[in-house]
């Protein structure tokens, strides 16, 4: 079952999936909320194995598999500082001011764990003073430590106006490596050179997420799962919430998770 109705609805169609033994692929995220996405884990647990895989089809991007298979070589020695920048024309009717942290971040949490093999242990957020800040697309800055002692920031502008600009750096001790995206022609015109930027997250991620399906469909056939998990689902859960009180609280705060079920480590 592919799950990508409202974000409300995701637990309990999870939940009648794990109960049912199908297989689910779900949009992320896997709940609104920390507690609500530990009763998805505990019910997977429950059972014994796992069914369900979330959306954070970043870990399928062809940039991103290539930035974590340079950093496995081992070339560049550690990794130490994962940059991350994540900008949106404007933000969607729907959108409030906190759904920067709690909606669009989490891919932001979920692929820097992925990338570094690491939890995240502690954030901080900022937001410009010159901002508006009750406006949805005003941007905010996190800052975050994982378990291993490295460092992450993630620059969050919704209303950026200018296009849809996806980007991020991994540096390590003896070398960096940076992103990407896919440009397949450039125009010249009006005594300028340059390439367009994408209008929203489609063309940037269409080759994720078709890899991240087929991807699914291959786990299912094979019974061996892949991508991210319901834990990794919580996790990024939990760095979104532990953000939204530092952003609200206006200082560092820590990420704590419960310990990993069995099946997750």
């Amino acid at each position: 079952m592919l799950v990508a109705s409202p974000d409300h609805t995701h637990k309990q169609l999870v939940l009648a999936c794990i109960a049912a033994r199908k297989p689910v692929l779900c949009e992320k995220p896997l709940a609104p909320t920390v507690a609500e996405c530990l009763e998805v884990v505990a019910a997977e647990s429950k059972l014994g194995r796992r069914l369900v895989q979330i959306g954070y089809m970043r870990r399928f991007d062809p940039a991103y598999v290539e930035m974590k298979s340079s950093m496995l070589s081992g070339r560049l020695g550690a990794p130490l500082m994962f940059h991350c920048l994540h900008r949106n024309v404007s933000a969607p009717t729907w959108f409030d001011s906190k759904m920067a942290v709690g909606n669009s971040a989490v891919h932001e949490f979920d692929i820097a764990r992925w990338i570094l093999g690491a939890e995240l242990t502690g954030i901080q957020v900022f937001r410009p003073q010159a901002a508006k800040l009750d406006a949805a697309g005003a941007p905010v800055f996190l800052v975050l430590e994982t378990s291993k002692g490295q460092l992450v920031s993630a620059e969050i502008f919704i209303g950026a106006r200018y296009g849809y600009d996806v980007r991020g750096e991994l540096v390590c001790e003896k070398g960096t490596v940076s992103l990407r995206a896919p440009v397949y022609t450039e125009t010249n015109a009006d005594l300028t050179n340059g390439i367009g930027y994408p209008a929203d997250w489609r063309p940037r991620f269409a080759d994720a997420y078709r890899l991240q399906a087929q991807a699914w469909i291959r786990a299912i056939e094979s019974e061996t799962p892949v991508g991210a998990s319901t834990w990794d689902g919580y996790a990024a859960a939990a760095a979104a919430e532990a953000g939204l009180q530092s952003l609200a609280e206006g200082r560092h705060t820590a990420i704590r998770l419960v310990e990993p079920p069995a099946i997750f480590r």
